[in-house]
């Protein structure tokens, strides 16, 4: 019979090995096979096949018993292991169906990451503390981009999402409104277009999604804003517009709740301007228990701030 090392790279199954035991234990095919409910032809056949993988002989006769060769006892004191390390396996994938584990890659733009995603992920760290959670920040496109690629498990974007890849969950119709500095006086009753265009204005930097919807809504008007500055930071624009600087249009968000600044003054505008929230995944992304749970605590934190913008903003 040629040598193990001419075999090498060959495989055999734990399945092999215990009926290799059983026959063993046994001291016949006979009633090995018919304790499995196959022919003793076929348990043979099998027998054979493992000691052309392994390259060495594992069983002789002596007159009607079966009886193990020493390669075929050193194989079997391995058995043991193998079976520990088969079930240790098996338990620690089953964990990830029984349990809630894993690690989730999450992408957001920088609002969210401030005023959505904190209180989310203090939620899962409590309730699930065998979620490992990634955060990585940037805009729409470069984050769509990213769940494309499988780079990110999970983005909260904003409206519109192109990609045919991936699947849009709106989790969040977040207004914008208007601030500036409180000690500057109040809004007018009415604040549109024409009225903020005359203001100095502090903006979001171009090519955000956000920026562009308020473009859109100025230009729904004839009219192109052109800021006084443009900052790529909330929190930067609203300790500008509190200082005096100028006023500002910012997600209804930033301004409630743990977003409240007490030096600015905050108005809806007419007419009224949205933006919508969404999560995005992959149309073939395997919906595994951690990723679920992520998602949900994210449409239930998006279902409190809607509810919370319901109120009053200050």
């Amino acid at each position: 019979m040629s040598s193990m090392h001419s075999n090498t790279g060959s495989y055999f199954s734990v399945e092999q090995l215990r009926r290799l035991e059983l026959v063993v234990q046994l001291g016949s095919f006979t009633l090995a096979a018919g304790q499995l409910g196959l022919t003793q032809p076929a348990v043979s056949q099998q027998i054979r096949v493992l000691e052309r993988q392994l390259g060495v002989r594992l069983l002789e006769r002596f007159g009607r018993t079966v009886v193990p060769t020493s390669a075929g006892l050193d194989l079997l004191k391995h058995l043991p292991h193998i079976n520990a390390a088969m079930e240790s396996a098996y338990a620690a994938v089953s964990a990830y169906a029984d349990d809630v584990m894993g690690t989730i890659r999450i992408g957001a733009g920088a609002t969210n990451c401030l005023y959505l995603l904190p209180t989310v992920l203090g939620r899962l760290r409590q309730v699930f503390p065998k979620v490992r959670l990634i955060i990585s920040t940037g805009n729409t496109d470069d984050l769509v981009r990213r769940v494309e690629d499988n780079a990110l498990d999970i983005a909260l974007v904003t409206l519109p999402v192109s990609s045919q890849l991936v699947s849009p969950n709106i989790i969040l119709e977040d207004e914008i409104v208007a601030i500036r500095q409180r000690s500057a006086g109040s809004f007018p009753d009415r604040v549109d277009a024409p009225s903020l265009i005359g203001m100095p204005l502090i903006m979001l930097s171009a090519g955000t999604s956000t920026r562009g919807l308020i473009d859109a809504w100025f230009g729904s008007h004839g009219m192109k804003p052109i800021p006084e500055m443009e900052l790529d930071s909330v929190e930067a624009i609203k300790a500008v517009v509190a200082s005096g600087a100028g006023c500002s249009l910012l997600p209804r968000m930033a301004v409630v709740g743990t977003g409240h600044h007490p030096d600015l003054d905050v108005s809806p505008v007419f007419p009224p301007l949205h933006r919508t929230q969404v999560s995005v995944t992959r149309h073939d992304k395997t919906m595994t228990a951690a990723l679920r749970v992520v998602m949900n605590a994210i449409a239930s934190e998006g279902k409190r701030l809607s509810g919370a913008a319901a109120g009053p903003a200050q």
